[in-house]
């Protein structure tokens, strides 16, 4: 056994990513038998109480499909909303069923990316998590699709899971999809093989990743997953990625997939969701120096540095922090509203306080909300 196979048997808090297509038919609806099978091996890796599983689980709107009588998934907002509406408590009630088997609870958990960059929310979210495992339940997370706008649209659950992982600081995130592994070129094609290891992105550098799935009911593809494999990896937690039907094997360290190693250190940052999850709503157009002071000095940005405005946006969205020449530097947290920052350009909090009030003196975007993009 290799070393990072040996790092996959012995994590103790796993999160495990199972998508739409490994769940539900291509015409939409939940596959007992495969729920199941999946369930059957989650709660065999568990039984000893000395391994932790937080399931992260696709498959709301394919679930919903079906009983609204829509033959695919729809491309319209309000429609997928719908169909999750309905298919996030026929996915929820299937696993209750399912883990019951086993005399274990499930509790349902949906997040949205916007509330877990805020550091109130993103407190919440891991301390429900813990509870739940403390508690010797199963966690089955999915986004807030039945709210969510850009999420649906742009989002996926491959993302969400590596986020997952970090949150909980997790030991290992297995994710499983309808392929056992990264290929070398498409896996259809004669002469392609599959990646076992990868230890850093020069490693997968050649290889020429497809973006679609084969069952046609979800979102992600394998960009998706070696993206989510690259901010795992990188926030220190290892990567499995391989097909459902070669979970146990995944779970028990055998040689099947792609194990992906880690290339950075463990963190309990929440900023890694701001960088990842956020969607800026604006941006603010900063000068040289506060650029520099916010990239190299990790200085928070204060009303003196900022040159522009774009956008419109409220107190705690997510903006983008730009140079001169457009470029994204940073993306934080803004403590004021659009409409208000064009009376600061360019001045002190000192005399902004003086003159506006003392709630005007203090940082635009504080640097505890605040997250460089390009060091």
């Amino acid at each position: 056994m290799t070393v990072g196979r040996q790092q996959v048997t012995q994590a103790r808090r796993i999160v495990v990513k199972v998508g739409s297509s490994s769940l539900t038919t291509a015409s939409g609806g939940l596959d007992a038998d495969r729920v199941d099978a999946l369930v059957d091996v989650l709660a065999t890796v568990r039984s000893g109480g000395e391994k932790e599983i937080v399931l992260v689980s696709s498959g709301a709107i394919a679930a919903g499909l079906a009983p609204l009588g829509l033959a695919r998934r729809p491309k319209d907002l309000a429609r997928q909303q719908a169909a999750a509406s309905v298919g996030q408590g026929l996915l929820v009630a299937r696993y209750t069923a399912s883990f019951a088997r086993y005399g274990v609870r499930v509790g349902q958990v949906l997040l949205t990316s916007d509330d877990t960059s805020r550091r109130a929310h993103y407190r919440n979210a891991y301390r429900t998590l813990d509870q739940l495992l403390t508690m010797g339940a199963v966690p089955v997370v999915n986004e807030n699709d039945t709210v969510a706008t850009d999420e649906i649209r742009f989002g996926d659950n491959d993302r969400l899971a590596a986020l997952v992982a970090h949150l909980v600081r997790a030991d290992l995130l297995v994710l499983l999809s309808d392929v056992d592994g990264l290929y070398d070129g498409d896996p259809a094609r004669p002469g392609s093989s599959r990646i076992d290891e990868v230890r850093g992105p020069a490693d997968i550098g050649h290889v020429e990743i497809g973006s679609a799935g084969k069952a046609g009911v979800g979102t992600g593809g394998m960009v998706t997953k070696v993206e989510a494999a690259r901010i795992a990896a990188a926030a220190g937690v290892p990567v499995v990625l391989t097909s459902a039907v070669r979970a146990a094997d995944a779970l028990a360290g055998r040689a099947t997939g792609t194990f992906f190693h880690r290339t950075g250190r463990r963190s309990a940052d929440r900023l890694l969701w701001l960088a990842h999850a956020s969607t800026p709503q604006g941006a603010l157009i900063l000068d040289d120096g506060a650029v520099d002071a916010v990239v190299q000095g990790r200085k928070s940005l204060l009303p003196a540095g900022i040159a522009a405005v774009e956008g419109d946006f409220s107190a705690g969205d997510p903006v983008e922090l730009r140079d001169a020449r457009g470029a994204a530097v940073a993306r934080g947290l803004v403590n004021f509203d659009a409409k208000e920052i064009p009376q600061l350009l360019g001045r002190s909090t000192r005399e902004l306080a003086q003159e506006l009030g003392p709630e005007y003196e203090k940082e635009v975007v504080h640097r505890d909300d605040l997250v460089v993009l390009h060091p």
